[in-house]
């Protein structure tokens, strides 16, 4: 006979040691830092997966740059209501930071957040009215105030001198700017975070451990099964709130639960390589996250950008990302993660949203096809003197693509991030992917009110709220003081040049 499993109790069970945890673990902390929380990682370490520098963008996503958060309309128009959200999204995760920064929890800004000049970068006539339009409809929106728009070829050498070497005179170009992006190591980040929380007598961290089971108990908690992947040891772990914040693998957990919510839901599984540039001198003649337009079909994800980052305090230069497919739903998952997860439930949507989406699945063939000459010519349109010498290549992280049921379609594939939650709020997972990391802390703080409800209209909740989010349920975008005093504040506590 086996070893019985060893019980405990908590409030909250956190599942999965990335941002999204970390970000909800910090602020449970310290909205109610009387709650007992337990983190649970089935790695040896946190932030290995989605949250890790190489594995991710990396940028501040604030819909300063990527184009595909501004869709073209069929009347030529370009809607930016999504850009307006993300932006605003973003200026609110900015602030906790900036608190936890003044608060002495964040140490070294630098080591998670550095300024780099967001750029939007296109090529051919179309492409350039695009642009053209896009920029015409932002400038005119408090968030967007500084963009900047040219295709003046000066001015372009001026700002991306690597990607106008080598490049004909004659070619139609346009960028826009906006010097107040940033690079984001996530990865950092959430280290820090986790560690902070690790200070805490009611917080703990449990490494190795994979979550075998989710089940209701008769009193309304949930029961967490864990076994720990070094011992073989049994865990039980009752706790009245659990948040599923494993990447990929949180759709499989979710449907362990079986609340009702979670039925229809699926996932499809995108990988991503970079190629990543060994030359020193090439590296540093670049500083800038420059965004184009996505192939036909592609995922957001793959939206093509020659880009600056900080990892380990060192400027690197990274070109991508190329889309692949796997049925794996985490880097360091299981070939049988995809068909595990196909249930009665969720067959006709994702059987319906694979029908509706062929181009994506033309796109992901051709993409896993590619071989490293194929990579270099995609390179080239940013960098016409990119040579395969000076760039390796590296594997990036694995996202699952939300599928949903749609009364209309049957099935669809979301591309965003979505949290599920049952209806007493007992229970959240967040779904999906970009722009994820970026929006974790407006995306945490509506979760707690939803599945915290009556300590969320507490006074006190509501003061500690203010004082961590100064613009909290206040729009940026209708007050260009608020926008000015948030941002100044933000650049002032993470130290942004």
């Amino acid at each position: 006979m086996g070893k019985k499993a060893k019980k405990s109790e908590v409030d909250v069970v956190l599942i999965g040691a990335g941002i999204m945890s970390a970000t909800l673990g910090t602020l449970i902390n310290e909205l109610s830092p009387d709650i007992n929380i337990e983190i649970i990682e089935r790695l040896d370490v946190v932030a290995a997966e989605s949250s890790d520098a190489w594995n991710n963008a990396g940028t501040g996503h604030s819909a300063l740059c990527e184009l595909n958060y501004t869709p073209e309309q069929s009347d030529g128009s370009v809607k930016i209501d999504k850009a307006i959200n993300i932006a605003e999204q973003f200026e609110i995760s900015k602030q906790f930071w900036a608190y936890l920064v003044e608060k002495g929890i964040l140490k070294e800004p630098a080591e998670f957040i550095r300024q780099v000049p967001h750029m939007s970068a296109v090529f051919g006539e179309k492409d350039v009215q695009f642009l053209r339009a896009r920029y015409t409809a932002m400038e005119k929106e408090n968030l967007f105030k500084g963009m900047v728009y040219t295709e003046e070829k000066g001015v372009l050498e001026d700002w991306i001198p690597l990607m106008m070497e080598g490049r004909s005179k004659n070619e139609v170009m346009a960028a826009t700017r906006m010097e107040i992006g940033t690079d984001v190591n996530f990865g950092s980040l959430t280290r820090d975070l986790v560690h902070h929380l690790q200070t805490k007598d009611n917080i703990k961290l449990s490494l190795n451990q994979e979550v075998r089971d989710i089940e209701r108990e008769e009193d309304g908690r949930w029961e967490v099964e864990t076994k720990d992947l070094n011992t073989g040891e049994k865990r039980k772990i009752k706790a009245r709130f659990v948040f599923i914040g494993a990447g990929g693998r949180s759709l499989l957990l979710l449907e362990k639960s079986g609340i009702p919510e979670a039925k229809g839901y699926g996932g499809f599984p995108v990988g991503g390589q970079w190629l990543r540039c060994a030359n020193k001198e090439i590296i540093e003649k670049h500083h800038a996250k420059v965004y184009g337009k996505a192939s036909v079909g592609a995922p957001p994800m793959s939206v093509p950008h020659l880009d600056t980052r900080y990892i380990d305090g060192e400027q690197a230069l990274l070109f991508g990302p190329y889309a692949g497919f796997s049925t794996k739903f985490l880097k360091k998952g299981s070939y049988f993660d995809l068909p595990a997860s196909i249930k009665l439930s969720n067959i006709k949507p994702m059987i319906s949203a694979g029908l509706h989406n062929l181009d994506l699945t033309k796109y992901l063939i051709t993409e896993v096809m590619k071989s490293p000459s194929d990579k270099l010519d995609a390179l080239k349109q940013f960098m016409p003197t990119a040579k395969l010498d000076d760039w390796k290549v590296e594997v990036a992280g694995q996202r699952v693509q939300v599928i949903k049921k749609d009364p209309k379609h049957g099935g669809i594939l979301e591309f965003g991030t979505e949290v599920v939650s049952s209806a007493d709020g007992s229970i959240a997972a967040l779904l999906g992917a970009s722009p994820g990391a970026s929006t974790s802390v407006p995306i945490m703080i509506n979760l707690l009110k939803r599945c915290f409800p009556e300590r969320a209209k507490s006074e006190e909740y509501r003061k500690k709220l203010r004082e961590l989010i100064p613009s909290w349920g206040k729009s940026l975008n209708d007050d260009p003081a608020l926008c000015e005093e948030v941002r100044s504040r933000s650049k002032e506590a993470l130290q942004l040049a």
